[in-house]
């Protein structure tokens, strides 16, 4: 399945279109550049003399030289970012590593990944407790596990929550004035898991997730904190005909 310009599929093409270089610095090429191939990143390596300087990264674009980090900088910031709650140090480091890893597209996601990710976003629109939310789910069946979970998102919070279930029909309407739950949206909510927050007080915490389902199950996806991704994620939303 080919993601398109239209609606959400159009923030995968423009995260597409940004893709980096990545130059890998080591004495051996270790499984670093097998990891990174999952990105949408062409990844060279060049071998360093042993006794050299540490494994590092060189990060490029089409606008030339982004930045460099020592391979021990990125690891750390992907456990970090896995510990769901922690953040991550603030560092220039760790700004190369959300240039790196947090804007390119994934070639294959699990869905235990892509809920992994989810709730480390839906931990941060918690903490923020302000703004729009918009997070889509691809059929009742898979709402309903995290009913209770955004139910209580949205009583402990003031969020403006709104809520797209595909097939939809039958789903109990979330009784959370905040709360809106969109039971017949746009076709392709099926298609799509997407996650969108806008910071609401705190702009600088807002993020998007959007994956689009391949044929065998897989997803193929991309989480950007840009804010102009945001923004175009926002007035991507799937046109809704029925709520509740």
């Amino acid at each position: 399945m080919e993601s398109g310009e239209d609606g959400l599929g159009a923030i995968l093409a423009a995260a597409e279109r940004r893709r980096k270089t990545v130059t890998y610095y080591a004495p051996e090429t270790g499984d670093l550049a097998e990891r990174l191939d999952t990105r949408n990143l062409d990844v060279e390596f060049r071998p360093t003399p042993p006794g050299g300087p540490e494994p590092f990264l060189v990060v490029r674009d089409e606008g030339g030289f982004r930045g460099a980090m020592p391979v021990s900088a990125l690891r750390e910031h992907v456990v970090a970012r896995n510990r769901r709650g922690a953040a991550a140090e603030d560092s220039e480091a760790r700004a190369i590593a959300v240039e790196l890893l947090d804007d390119t597209v994934f070639a294959s996601l699990t869905k235990r990944q892509l809920l992994r990710t989810t709730r480390e976003f839906e931990d941060r629109a918690w903490r923020v407790g302000t703004g729009a939310l918009h997070a889509g789910f691809q059929s009742a069946a898979a709402f309903a596990p995290q009913r209770e979970l955004y139910r209580a998102l949205a009583a402990e919070t003031a969020l403006d929550l709104h809520v797209y279930v595909a097939d939809g029909d039958g789903v109990e309407p979330l009784s959370e004035p905040n709360a809106t739950l969109h039971t017949d949206p746009a076709a392709e909510v099926g298609r799509y898991w997407f996650f969108v927050f806008d910071g609401g007080e705190e702009p600088e915490q807002a993020v998007t997730l959007v994956a689009e389902e391949q044929s065998d199950g897989s997803f193929r996806g991309v989480w950007t904190y840009d804010p102009d991704l945001v923004d175009r994620a926002l007035s991507l939303l799937p046109s809704v005909e029925g709520e509740r």
